[in-house]
Formats: structure tokens, sequence, C-alpha cells
């Protein structure tokens, strides 16, 4: 069986990306290892994966560790791997958006149930002044 070393590329066998290719990009420890598809060419999204639930192929691409998904797709076509695997390269428009897009935002606090409480309690007490 093959190792999973940097460049490796893989296929998903379990979990919602099951049957989809990806790219072993940094090896953090004895059961897992950091993949991408990248998201926009295979579907698969950058995240560690167990190593159980990989499928190593013959290719190796030469790349550096936690390449850049704009890297990952070049050392893909430079391989020939986007026509032999069936894969959708993504425009360059598709590719710009992308790194375009903000970090994840904080997610704002939620009021408290007691603050909402006490937000409805006048709401209903106007009600019953107004039907007097």
């Amino acid at each position: 069986m093959a190792t999973l070393e940097i460049g490796r590329v893989v296929m998903k066998t379990a979990g919602r990306e099951a049957g989809k290719y990806a790219v072993v990009l940094k090896k953090v420890d004895n059961a897992f290892v950091l993949i991408s598809g990248p998201k926009l060419l295979t579907g698969v999204k950058r995240r560690r994966c167990n190593i159980n639930q990989l499928q190593p192929l013959q290719h190796i691409l030469e790349i550096k560790e936690e390449a850049a998904d704009e890297d990952i797709v070049s050392a893909l076509e430079k391989a020939g791997l986007v026509t032999e695997l069936g894969l959708n390269r993504p425009s360059a428009a598709e590719m710009k958006a992308e790194k375009a897009k903000p970090a994840k935002e904080e997610k704002k606090e939620k009021p408290k149930k007691e603050e909402k409480q006490k937000e409805e309690k006048p709401k209903k007490e106007d009600k019953k002044e107004k039907k007097k």
C-alpha cells in the first residue's frame, strides 16, 4: 500500500465526499492528514482527514507542504490528472471569486432567553392596554 506523503493524490472512501479526489498537503499525526481537493475542482474542501478514510492512488504531485489551492490546480494540470480523472477545471473568474471571499465572520452573540423574555413582556402589556 502506498504511503500518504505530501503531494499524494488520494480518493476519499467515506463521508459525504466519498469517491472524490484530493491531495495530501500535510501529515498531522499518525492517524490524520491535511487534504484539499481543492473544492472548486473536486468538491473536497481543505480539511483534516483520517487516513483510514483515504485510498492512495499511484500519482504524486510536486507541491510544497500546505500549498495554496491555485498551486494544487496547476500541479494537477501539469501532471495531466485533470483530464485523466475527469475533473472540471474552474474558470479564472471562479478562482478569483473564491479567493476574494472573506474569512468566516465571527458569530454574533445571541441574546439570552432572559433578555428575550424581558423584551416580549412589554409588548404583551401594550396589547392589553390597547384592548381597554
